[in-house]
Formats: C-alpha cells, structure tokens, sequence
C-alpha cells in the first residue's frame, strides 16, 4: 500500500533509540503496522508512545461490542471528513456487523436509519458531542442503561480519541492510497 503524508517519511536507520523503540512496540502490538496517525506520531515518540497504548485500548480493550466501537470511528471521520480514518475502519466496520446503509448514511453526511437501538444511541451520542459538545441527560440515561457507566465511559473514550486521530490525519494530510478516490469531498 502506497501511503503519503505531508511529513518527512522516517526510515528505520533515521530513528531515534525512542522513535525505534515506539515503532517496535507498535508492529508487535494488535494494530502490525505504522498506518493511519502514527506515520505522524512516530515523530514525536512520547506522544506515540502514549496514544498507541490509549488506541489499543479504545480499538480492542473497550466493554463495547467492536460493531459499535466501529460505528463511533465511523461517526467521527464523517464528522471530522477523515479520508484516511474512513478508508481504514469503514470495511472493519461492515466486517463487525455495520450496515451498508447506514456507512452510506454517514459517509453522505445524512442521518442513518437504524434497526438496532444501541448503534443509534452510539450515534446520537457522538452527534450530540459534535453538534452541542454535551450529552443531555435522556441520551446520557440511555447510553447507561444499555452500556453501563464503565462502557460510557470507554465511549466517550473512543470519540475523544478518534477525533485526535481524525484531526492528525486530516492536519498531515496521511493519504493511503493516492489511486482510491477520497470518500469525502475537500
């Protein structure tokens, strides 16, 4: 995969001990691979460091089903028009259980219909966060009731931490594959 990015690319020899040390960890870890926002937070290796340990968590370590963990990732690049955070989790998103209709949904920008209650509080809740940057009090009582309050937390988690990914994307212009058209219009 033919990845781009408006950062100076790092070659393994060109590391620091700190920036080798991060890269290691990472290609051991779940994710394999220096993808996505990484290929700019390798270059400050503390910030690295720390968001990958806080990715893996909110990625694979949350109380929620990853088929609504997916769709707050999808929620989020929509929001934000993530190319590179779309491209990456939209087929692990259908893969997980989300529905075609509602990726086009978000990926137009229109209000997906949903079947299953849990994904349209996931989606109310991201919205409400983007729009308001509150979640009122029915929502916040509903998320509870049908997440927990430990699950709630981890959600707000992974909205928190994908808009980091999202903004890192967008802000260093990281790109995939430079021959698949952009989900987004910029």
């Amino acid at each position: 995969m033919d990845i781009q990015s408006r950062l100076t690319p790092l070659q393994p020899d060109q590391m620091s001990e700190d920036q080798q040390r991060v890269l290691a960890e990472i290609l051991k870890g779940p994710r394999g691979n220096l993808d996505g926002p990484f290929l700019a937070w390798i270059h400050s290796p503390a910030l690295a460091d720390h968001t990958q340990r806080l990715g893996a968590f909110c990625r694979y370590g949350t109380a929620l089903e990853l088929r609504l963990t997916e769709l707050a990732i999808l929620t989020t690049a929509a929001w934000w028009r993530s190319q590179a955070e779309w491209q990456i989790h939209e087929p692990i998103a259908r893969g997980a259980g989300v529905c075609d209709s509602v990726i086009e949904a978000l990926r137009q920008h229109l209000t997906p219909t949903f079947t299953r209650t849990d994904e349209q509080c996931v989606y109310e809740i991201g919205q409400s966060l983007y729009q308001t940057r509150r979640v009122d009090t029915a929502l916040y009582d509903q998320g509870v009731a049908l997440f927990g309050e430990p699950a709630m937390v981890e959600l707000i988690g992974v909205y928190g931490y994908y808009s980091l990914v999202a903004m890192t994307l967008n802000v260093f212009e990281v790109r995939r594959d430079p021959e698949t058209p952009l989900p987004f219009d910029e």
